[in-house]
């Protein structure tokens, strides 16, 4: 079945599920527990930087690196202008553009607002398995970016 055969109701349900899964991954990693982002993946699943060459393949080596996050990190993401494209009742790309704000050293108390550490967008391939739909490759974009800064005591400058 290609992308033109598939029925209008199919494919609106395959484009919800695909925005859901790039809303799940935030929400994951910012509010819950990010070690589970790597659930959102295909077995094989892999998300890469091309910028730098960094690449992390596979469910479990995801979830070694989501829950590797400092204990510390504060981090609130912005998804906006969320595109998927549905390419076969199993397939399906998205664009999305994204800005995160993330410090270390968080100890629960409010910090003066700063600016994003990046902001740039997410390249996604969708496979559909089983009849979930799961992120198969994710490339993040960071035209603009910088280092995560340190709050609190620990804080040097």
């Amino acid at each position: 079945m290609t992308a033109d055969d598939i029925a209008p109701l199919d494919r609106l349900l395959a484009e919800r599920a695909c925005e859901r899964l790039i809303v799940d991954f935030t929400h994951r990693l910012d509010l819950g527990e990010p070690g589970s982002v790597a659930d959102l993946f295909t077995p094989d699943g892999v998300w890469e930087w091309p910028y730098d060459g960094r690449r992390v393949e596979g469910r479990d080596a995801l979830r070694t690196y989501f829950a590797g996050r400092p204990a510390d990190r504060l981090s609130r993401r912005q998804m906006t202008n969320v595109l998927v494209t549905v390419t076969s009742a199993s397939t399906a790309t998205a664009v999305s553009y994204l800005a995160t704000y993330r410090v270390d050293g968080f100890d629960g108390t409010m910090i003066p607002p700063r600016l994003p550490a990046n902001v740039g967008h997410y390249e996604d391939d969708f496979r559909r398995i089983g009849g979930v739909w799961l992120l198969a490759h994710r490339r993040t974009h960071l035209p603009f970016g910088s280092s995560t800064t340190r709050v609190g005591p620990d804080a040097s400058g």
